[in-house]
């Protein structure tokens, strides 16, 4: 008779096999055993049985439904599933661990990117990238600005000695040996959810109110609205922006001393009769300076309207002051002349009259008339439309040209 309290019904040989009778000694020895792992999870022996029991067939089913839906997309994505003897698709229990897992089939379409941890090592590369001159440009990206850098820079920084010296402090950086290496060290930032790859899109696309297109040639500056892709690869011409924005100790410390500012602030009538009247005097020292600034300001006004009918085109004070530039570059130079646009030189009206003329014969198919073409060097001359050279005329070479 078998035991209740021997080991699990999974554990019994099959029947092709010959069964051999345990001894008394290794009888008791595993019920001993399964008596302990009852009692460390708080069941007694049929229970825990019960429970192991349970836990394999429901692994066993979780098998089951994860082959069929490898056949599935298999045959959904246009090929025949493996076909095979009936027996064996829908075989016992031990055919589902009879052959090796099944890969997915060629052309399957790849796995999204799921958020999760991020990779230590992934960390570390983009703490180093991060570092490097990317170049990046601000985008918009859910009406959030994102720093956008392009592919190509990233690779460069990669295979430059910089990231040589970073590996030797941290060998878990990848190493780099090819092209396919360095594609996959980049791929561990959007793997990570670090960095993503973008592309531009217009943000008034399906509204009516959308601005006019621009003129064919013709670079419009400004921010980037971007979307991400689904398919994140790394070629040099693809641009990713930045969702790791580094570590964030120093803006965590930023912000305590922030609040300890704002609480001492609060706290002012508390302070001592000295700090409060160095703070008052301090006031009227910050107030004064805003004055002066503000009469500076009407006084470099006033100076340009005066020289510029007394010594045209006038003189500015301070001409970069109201610029975007620094604090300090705001205040150099000291002064400077008012900067006027030159006229653009226009052609005269006989050559304009020539040109328009020859035009209208070209296109209507008459003997272009005739005009004289005067150069510097006075050799040529147009009848016609033919080009004569004057006889005994020798072209200048093209060292006498550049000098």
């Amino acid at each position: 008779m078998q035991n209740p309290n021997g080991p699990p019904p999974m554990g019994m040989p099959m029947p092709g096999q010959q069964q051999q009778m345990p001894t008394p000694e290794q009888i008791a020895e595993m019920q001993r055993q399964l008596a302990a792992e009852a009692q460390k999870h708080g069941m007694t022996v049929p229970e825990f049985v019960e429970r192991i029991r349970q836990e394999r067939m429901a692994q066993f089913q979780q098998m089951q439904m994860q082959q069929q839906q490898m056949q599935q997309q298999a045959q959904a994505e246009g090929g025949e599933g493996p076909q095979g003897p009936p027996g064996q698709q829908q075989g016992g229990p031990n055919q589902g661990q009879a052959g090796p897992p099944r890969g997915p089939p060629p052309g399957a379409v790849p796995q999204p990117i799921r958020p999760g941890p991020p990779n230590p090592v992934a960390i570390a590369l983009a703490d180093f990238l991060r570092k490097q001159p990317l170049k990046p440009r601000v985008s918009i990206f859910n009406g959030e600005r994102k720093e956008m850098f392009r592919v190509k820079r990233a690779l460069r920084a990669l295979q430059s000695p910089a990231y040589a010296k970073a590996r030797a402090k941290n060998p878990a950086l990848p190493e780099i040996r090819d092209r396919a290496s360095l594609e996959n060290t980049f791929k561990l930032l959007p793997m990570s959810m670090l960095a993503l790859r973008v592309s531009q899109i217009d943000p008034h696309a399906g509204h009516n109110h959308g601005p006019t297109p621009p003129k064919k040639g013709k670079r419009v500056k400004g921010l980037w609205t971007v979307r991400i892709e689904q398919q994140q690869e790394a070629h040099d011409d693809m641009y990713y922006i930045w969702l790791y924005e580094g570590s964030q100790t120093m803006r965590k410390v930023y912000a305590v001393l922030a609040l300890i500012v704002v609480f001492m602030l609060v706290l002012y009538p508390l302070w001592p009769l000295v700090l409060r009247q160095g703070v008052y005097y301090l006031s009227w020292g910050f107030l004064g300076l805003l004055g002066l600034f503000f009469l500076m300001a009407i006084f470099r006004v006033i100076l340009f309207c005066i020289t510029y009918f007394a010594v045209p085109p006038g003189l500015w004070l301070y001409p970069n002051l109201w610029e975007d530039v620094s604090f300090m570059d705001s205040f150099r130079p000291v002064w400077a002349w008012h900067e006027t646009a030159k006229p653009k030189k226009k052609k005269s009206k006989k050559v304009a009259n020539a040109e328009a003329n020859a035009h209208f014969a070209g296109a209507t198919g008459q003997v272009a008339p005739a005009s004289a073409v005067t150069t510097a060097t006075e050799t040529q001359m147009q009848t016609g439309g033919e080009l004569q050279q004057r006889p005994g005329y020798v072209a200048p070479q093209v060292e006498e040209l550049t000098e």
